[in-house]
């Protein structure tokens, strides 16, 4: 039987292409999340209404108040858990696909929710802490993340001192066009 034949063992060097291939392989594993679409607790950008339901059983989902070319419908869910911290999301839809979401938790775990977003999609492209100024003569403290893929991009940000943060991920124009009333 030709199955049960002893074979000359492969190469376990380095050099081997056995090795390497495993090698590579390793490393496209550990790039994988930063490589992932943008997500809230793996439902994507480009997703579907029942991956949402899926998700998020208890999810309210139905036609926009408005007229827009970005939307159509959207699904909320008022308590969830997002990054470890509670949360609340908005999804919205066009078409059957998802073209946006976000979510909204307390200012007090802006960095809870910045450390697992940085783990979950990788660097961001920008990080400050901006400090704006009042006409009072105070000051309002700003923190914001940035992430940009191809078309579709995400911005955390937070006002220190307001009791709600912000996470924001939309696709292509639809923060421009999603309160444009058709």
């Amino acid at each position: 039987m030709r199955f049960f034949r002893s074979r000359k063992p492969a190469s376990c060097s380095i050099r081997g292409v056995g090795i390497r291939r495993f090698l590579a392989s390793l490393a496209l594993l550990a790039a994988a999340p930063a490589a992932l679409a943008f997500d809230a607790n793996g439902v994507a950008l480009g997703g579907r209404e029942g991956e949402i339901k899926k998700a998020f059983p208890s999810a309210h989902c139905k036609p926009l108040e408005w007229k827009t070319d970005a939307a159509d419908r959207r699904c909320d869910d008022g308590r969830i858990a997002f990054g470890g911290v509670p949360a609340k999301i908005t999804f919205y839809l066009k078409a059957g696909a998802i073209q946006a979401f976000d979510v909204r938790f307390d200012t007090a775990d802006h960095q809870k929710v910045a450390v697992h977003l940085k783990g979950r999609w990788g660097a961001p492209l920008a990080e400050a802490t901006e400090t704006i100024g009042r006409r009072d003569g105070g000051e309002r403290k700003v923190y914001k993340l940035r992430w940009e893929k191809g078309r579709d991009y995400a911005v955390l940000s937070a006002q220190l001192e307001r009791k709600r943060a912000t996470l924001e991920v939309w696709r292509g124009a639809f923060a421009d066009e999603v309160y444009r009333v058709r």
